[in-house]
């Protein structure tokens, strides 16, 4: 079992940054690859960012890219989620995901899943 706790969401004018937190409990992740998914309200869930714990590889959603890094730190075995340049769309309820193998943007195929945190940005 992967126990998983995002923190960090709140509420951001356009333009502005947010830094999201994934602690990660219960097992060594090496194997494993930790994404980012958001879901807005009427929306289905989407892939925003994953990153793979043993090397640091990181992928990223066209909407995203260029605004957003994901990183990790091994000893601590949080994943960040650094939002920059943050627009109204970007606003949904932020989700950390852990999937054992390799990076895919597919949310179906994460095993473990935090209870999320709210990203409200503000135009």
């Amino acid at each position: 079992q992967v126990q998983l706790v995002e923190s960090g969401g709140g509420l951001a004018q356009a333009g502005g940054s947010l830094r999201l937190s994934c602690a990660a409990s219960g097992r060594t992740l090496n194997r494993y690859c930790i994404g980012w998914f958001r879901q807005a309200p009427g929306k289905e869930r989407e892939f925003v960012a994953t990153i793979v714990m043993s090397g640091g590889n990181t992928f990223y959603s066209d909407s995203v890219k260029g605004r957003f890094t994901i990183s990790r730190d091994n000893v601590e075995d949080t994943v960040y989620l650094q939002m920059n340049s943050l627009k109204p769309e970007d606003t949904a309820v932020y989700y950390c995901a852990a999937v054992y193998g390799p990076p895919n943007p597919h949310p179906r195929t994460y095993e473990y899943w935090g209870q999320g945190t709210q990203v409200t940005v503000s135009s």
